[in-house]
């Protein structure tokens, strides 16, 4: 595990949400953090994906927290995700109880990739995020351009995109106060340069003072 602090509230667990148990992997990193990064997974992923795992290590190396979520479905078993609806709602409680862990909140960035990024972007908002960070967003389904899921990334916040340029799922276009960053030769998946990634990704988060190099 990433080092972290002995007595900060770090832990792997369990926590109710109105959708059925969601569970917690979060990390403090041993400074006060400069911000803490709140990352979901794809529809039929989890949180050991490549870049998740690669992010969270940068960014706790960088004073960032990181909490890793698990959705009520995954943890139930089921790689069908859920609704949408029911998808933000459990985010939404999962959130809320992280930032109650700590005593001074640090500001709030959400993320994760995929369907999770997407929850991410769509709850933004809701949670009171200051910043986006978007791995491999689903632009559309594959093959289908004409269902654009673009309105899904007008957060209204500083939003990072990363997507690879062969992603069947679509690229992004950059935006007011979004920035995308294209990955040549990846996929979906983002597998080919995770630690890159994961650098490109915690530099933008320094850029706006939340992590520290």
């Amino acid at each position: 595990m990433t080092r972290a602090a002995a007595d900060g509230p770090t832990g792997a667990q369990l926590v109710d949400t109105p959708r059925g148990p969601a569970r917690i992997d979060l990390v403090t990193p041993l400074a006060p953090p400069a911000s803490l990064l709140v990352l979901g997974h794809g529809a039929g992923g989890d949180v050991t994906a490549a870049d998740l795992v690669a992010l969270r290590a940068a960014a706790v190396r960088a004073a960032v927290a990181v909490a890793r979520v698990t959705q009520p479905y995954r943890v139930a078993g089921r790689r069908a995700p859920a609704p949408a609806q029911q998808l933000d709602e459990a985010w939404h409680a999962v959130v809320v109880g992280i930032l109650a862990r700590f005593e001074d909140p640090p500001p709030l960035i959400v993320g994760g990739r995929s369907s999770g990024a997407r929850v991410a972007c769509r709850s933004a908002a809701a949670v009171g995020a200051a910043g986006v960070i978007a791995l491999a967003f689903p632009l559309h389904p594959p093959g289908r351009p004409q269902r654009s899921r673009a309105d899904e990334l007008r957060t209204d916040r500083p939003t990072l995109v990363i997507n690879g340029d062969r992603d069947p799922f679509g690229v992004p276009a950059a935006g007011p106060q979004r920035d995308v960053v294209i990955r040549r030769g990846e996929r979906h998946d983002l597998r080919g340069d995770p630690a890159g990634l994961a650098e490109v990704a915690v530099d933008w988060l320094a850029r706006h003072g939340w992590a520290r190099r």
